[in-house]
């Protein structure tokens, strides 16, 4: 596997006002850890930097040269000037030969899924697992042919292939692709009656006026105050 390889110098410089200044001379700040010994304080070209990372994986290894010491590392962290975007400083993760280490690689899905030309909906909800090897074994990406994936099917970290000398450390069950039928969203339109000409209103419904003659409905409201008795003749 080719690594990028980028060029550095050391710095001694670690002030604020210097820091901004390398960065005004299109220079990056960075710093080295993890392998073992003090952190190396360095000085990236920022021009250079950007086109050896473009479109790489986190868990791809890079070579960064100083002088004539080489030095293989992850990509930690990158900060980015809130505004401009531009990185202004860069952390490393050393990695040591022979000594194992954990990492997070990409999943690379290929293949059209079966269940999608069906009309089924793709859906991806992991993008990386963890693993554990030694560096000269870790993968950039580990590729997943999803094409015989049914509707109402998934795949899961179990179902991909072995990998010489790379130990998976991602829970087996976690569910990297399926495929699902779109959920069509139920909209409930709450509508009023229709009233219907010449109806007549259920007895004791608001608005209800009872037939000639008929007994009050259970609950009626008595007789308006005031109203005379008819006198018997």
């Amino acid at each position: 596997m080719n690594h990028p390889v980028i060029n550095a110098v050391l710095r001694t410089g670690t002030t604020k006002g210097e820091l901004n200044t390398l960065r005004r001379e299109g220079k990056i700040p960075a710093v080295i850890y993890g392998g073992g010994l003090p952190a190396s304080h360095i000085v990236l070209d920022a021009k250079e930097f950007k086109q050896a990372t473009a479109g790489i994986s986190e868990s791809t290894i890079i070579k960064i040269a100083i002088g004539k010491d080489k030095k293989d590392a992850f990509i930690r962290e990158r900060q980015r000037e809130v505004l401009s975007g531009d990185i202004i400083h860069v952390d490393f993760l050393e990695v040591v030969k022979g000594r194992i280490l954990r990492a997070k690689v990409g999943i690379h899905l290929i293949g059209s899924p079966i269940g999608v030309k069906d009309g089924g909906i793709l859906e991806t909800p992991a993008h990386e697992v963890e693993v554990e090897c030694v560096p000269a074994d870790l993968p950039e990406m580990i590729e997943l042919d999803i094409s015989g994936l049914q509707v109402n099917h998934s795949v899961h970290v179990r179902d991909i292939p072995a990998i010489k000398n790379v130990k998976i450390l991602t829970s087996s069950e976690l569910v990297l692709a399926a495929v699902k039928y779109a959920k069509a969203e139920a909209v409930v339109a709450v509508e009023a009656a229709p009233v219907i000409a010449g109806a007549v209103p259920t007895a004791g419904a608001p608005g209800a006026v009872p037939a000639p003659g008929a007994a009050p409905a259970a609950g009626a409201a008595p007789a308006a105050a005031g109203a005379k008795k008819e006198e018997k003749k």
